[in-house]
């Protein structure tokens, strides 16, 4: 029995993604043993978080690290340390940042919300969040026309939740950050790669541990020293509230260890939606395929279209008979509305796909004959 089942929680099995609400990664056994070994000893906290720095640079090919509690707090964390540098007073005062260069400036497109808003992480950071541009299309003149005396720092957004169309390239921006002397900072908290924006030339780059990375709740910010110094002292401001603790530490530090270890498996992923789709071929009122993430990440995913008229429910409908069963199943629902659900085998167990499979024929079998 799961350690949850024994609290009398619902087990889940999750074929949505590396998603927060959801837990995010299940660690490896040697990240497990970190965690545990760490929350049962003692250390200089001050110490751990800049030893955690130099294993993060040491695996992200940047100046130096910082380790957080998650991207959201990363992203409150570099905006309060492009506006107070490492000054203990300014940094005391945050998040009111009045009379000082506080304003943040963002690709409309890409002011999302991942569960809470990219604006509300900007503003507990003491920033000003500027939105240029529309949600659709952004030029190059938008940025550069927003950019005043009180600008502190140019951000963007890498995530399938940011519109992907019309948007300025992170390579544009980051010219206009470099000509204008700015900060750019890159929110790329479910990246693959933690070496791409660093060798790209970013001061500042968000990732989360606890997703593609598969650490413990917890993440990491990289990027030039200056930068990174400046982060770290944020814990003595507005990075308090939001500290990672020793065993998150420990965690993050393991899970950065193995990464360059892990193996592509592409193919695995393809073979194991390929045996659901399969499985689901039959269904009347159900079309799967397979199809690789919006962001071009080398996820692939089945991908299953509902047509109310022939399955006798919608994909809203399918979805909610899932999530309210035990084990409770959580499809990935970004395009529900139009009658799309998808199955990322990423978090799935060893034979959860046929769980899975078996559950949704039952559930459009048995509405079908209602």
């Amino acid at each position: 029995m799961s350690f949850f089942s024994q609290l009398g929680l619902r087990k889940v099995i999750n074929a949505s993604g590396k998603m927060t609400a959801l837990g995010a990664s299940a660690v490896s056994d040697e990240v497990a043993d970190a965690l545990k070994r760490a929350a049962q000893d003692y250390v200089d906290i001050d110490e751990m978080m800049e030893f955690a720095g130099s294993v993060i640079a040491e695996y992200t090919g940047a100046e130096d690290g910082c380790p957080t509690c998650g991207a959201a707090a990363g992203i409150a964390i570099s905006t309060a340390s492009v506006i107070t540098g490492k000054n203990l007073t300014l940094i005391e005062k945050m998040p009111d940042s009045e009379g000082l260069s506080n304003e943040i400036i963002i690709q409309k497109g890409q002011q999302i919300h991942f569960g809470a808003s990219i604006a509300q992480m900007v503003r507990i950071g003491g920033g000003k969040p500027v939105e240029v541009g529309n949600a659709n299309k952004v030029e190059a003149d938008h940025i550069e026309q927003a950019i005043t005396e009180k600008t502190a720092a140019l951000l963007y957004i890498k995530s399938h939740h940011a519109v992907q169309k019309g948007m300025q390239s992170l390579e544009t921006m980051m010219k206009i950050a470099k000509e204008h002397q700015l900060p750019f900072i890159v929110d790329a908290a479910a990246e693959e790669d933690f070496q791409a924006y660093i060798r790209m030339g970013a001061d500042i780059v968000i990732y989360s541990g606890g997703k593609a990375l598969e650490g413990p709740t917890s993440g990491l910010i990289c990027g030039k020293k200056k930068w990174m110094e400046a982060c770290r002292m944020q814990y003595k401001g507005v990075g308090r509230p939001m500290k990672v603790g020793k065993e998150g530490v420990a965690g993050l530090i393991a899970a950065l260890k193995q990464y360059p270890l892990k193996e592509d498996n592409g193919d695995e992923q393809i073979e194991r939606m390929t045996k659901l789709a399969d499985a689901l071929a039959d269904v009347k009122g159900l079309h799967c395929s397979i199809k690789q993430d919006e962001a071009g990440r080398a996820i692939y995913r089945a991908q299953i279209q509902v047509d109310p008229s022939k399955a006798g429910m919608t994909a809203a409908e399918l979805l909610h008979r899932l999530e309210s069963g035990n084990p409770a199943i959580f499809l990935r629902h970004h395009y529900v509305n139009v009658g799309i659900l998808s199955v990322d085998p990423r978090p799935l167990l060893k034979g959860q796909e046929d769980i899975i499979a078996s559950e949704i024929k039952r559930i459009v079998k048995e509405g079908q004959s209602s």
